[in-house]
């Protein structure tokens, strides 16, 4: 369905939330403007409607969550009936059966399909934050090495740990003073804007000269031997969309078994057919020997997961004597391992790889159309259904504030839409998966339509 605006954007009950939330949140949470938020009352497929009756189209899945489109109807059903029965439990010490059947289908889908059967083994969390924290963990204990290898642009959370291994200056900044020094930080190669100064080109067409010069720097790094863990997104999400060369991931698994270094993929965002495959690391058929899933696992409640190769997992922790040494109150929440079991279901029970994959050519190639309308329209990129597009001013430069007028001038037309990338100036397309290409098409016409 395409929007329908009933009352202009936002409409008066949404301004009422607005003060409301004004009033009583940090002001640091929620945007507000003239133009800025509506208040969402239900959703359904790609579309959501406001307080005020309008109907918008979704391009943000709700930050990826909504894969599956809102309120499936099995995932409604399934909540109603586990609600009725088990909504909360005792997660690390009398958990629910929902817990164990989540940890056995995680581990076939990840380390049972890349290690041909053998098993994987699972920390539940809360956020997607926790998950990496659960996964910077098992790299210390498993291997005694404090340091970690992260990438500029990368986004892995907020909480303290996550953090330290976050490369925006934006978040880490104003707590730089109170975070570890445990990370060291590597250029991630976004080849239009090559960190190592070649000319802009398609990631298929990198230059050797960059592989080598990272190779030299990442072994210099590793070979002190004080680091532990490699972090890295198979593809950026809040960095801007950005799916590296063919040759990064292999490398990075290459200086891994070189240097006793944990892999880990945060496949938070990506995870879940977002870019096609399953796991985005499946594009380089690149295995992690821990991986961080979140977002789209549930397709709306806060469970995420960090999972092991079991020899991994089984070193680095030992046996519960009854007090573990992670864990958290709401660990294995019942309703929301259920919400991931059914939603396990529906995202294996169909096509979603080719679907997604056909998605994003057509979005990709609408992109490329819209940039040769303007040069203020830079460089497109992604994969699959998470795309990317960056606004640029008249000298070329990033326009983080036309970026956000576009997001705003969107809503106005009944289009849900996030800027993002580290410098704020890239549109980012994470639309639903049930999206069909005649929204695709509307959206990127009303994109057309806005002026510069």
């Amino acid at each position: 369905m395409l929007p329908e605006l009933l009352t202009p954007v936002p409409g008066p009950r949404s301004r009422e939330l607005a003060a409301e939330l004004r009033a009583h949140e940090s002001r640091n949470v929620t945007y507000v403007s003239p133009r800025f938020p509506v208040f969402w009352e239900r959703a359904r497929g790609a579309n959501v409607w406001d307080v005020d009756g309008n109907r918008f189209l979704d391009l943000t899945a709700g930050f990826g969550v909504a894969g599956l489109g809102y309120t499936p109807e099995k995932i409604v059903a399934a909540v109603r009936d586990q609600a009725a029965r088990l909504y909360h439990a005792m997660g690390d010490v009398h958990p629910s059966a929902e817990k164990a059947a989540l940890c056995r289908r995680l581990s076939q889908l990840t380390f049972g399909k890349w290690r041909r059967g053998a098993a994987g083994k699972v920390i539940l969390a809360n956020s997607g934050s926790e998950a990496v924290e659960a996964a910077l963990k098992t790299a210390h204990l498993a291997t005694k090495r404090r340091g970690v290898l992260a990438f500029t642009g990368g986004y892995h959370g907020l909480g303290y740990g996550a953090l330290t291994v976050t490369g925006r200056k934006l978040f880490r900044d104003p707590f730089a003073a109170q975070l570890a020094d445990f990370a060291a930080f590597m250029p991630f190669p976004a080849c239009h804007h090559c960190p190592f100064g070649a000319t802009a080109r398609e990631p298929s067409a990198c230059p050797p000269d960059c592989m080598n010069t990272f190779a030299v720097r990442a072994e210099k790094l590793l070979r002190a031997g004080k680091i532990g863990a490699i972090l890295v997104e198979p593809v950026q999400g809040r960095g801007g969309e950005i799916a590296p060369p063919d040759w990064f991931l292999p490398m990075l698994r290459s200086l891994a078994n070189q240097s006793g270094a944990l892999l880990i993929f945060d496949e938070i965002y990506t995870g879940f057919y977002r870019t096609g495959p399953r796991f985005a690391c499946d594009h380089w058929k690149v295995a992690p020997d821990i991986v961080c899933l979140g977002k789209a696992l549930t397709s709306g409640f806060p469970l995420a997961a960090c999972v092991g190769a079991a020899d991994i997992m089984d070193a680095a922790w030992p046996e519960s004597t009854g007090e573990a040494l992670h864990t958290s109150t709401f660990l294995g929440n019942p309703l929301g391992c259920r919400m991931a079991l059914e939603s396990l279901d529906l995202l294996e029970a169909e096509p979603w790889s080719r679907r997604v994959a056909k998605l994003g050519r057509h979005l990709e190639k609408g992109l490329r159309k819209l940039r040769n309308t303007s040069k203020r329209w830079g460089w497109s990129r992604g994969l699959g259904l998470m795309r990317g597009i960056e606004i640029l001013d008249s000298g070329g430069r990033p326009d983080p504030v036309r970026a956000g007028q576009l997001v705003e001038a969107m809503l106005a037309r009944g289009i849900i839409i996030l800027s993002g990338g580290v410098e704020q100036n890239v549109l980012s397309f994470t639309p639903p998966f049930v999206i069909n290409e005649e929204e695709i098409d509307f959206a990127l016409n009303q994109l057309a339509e806005t002026e510069f």
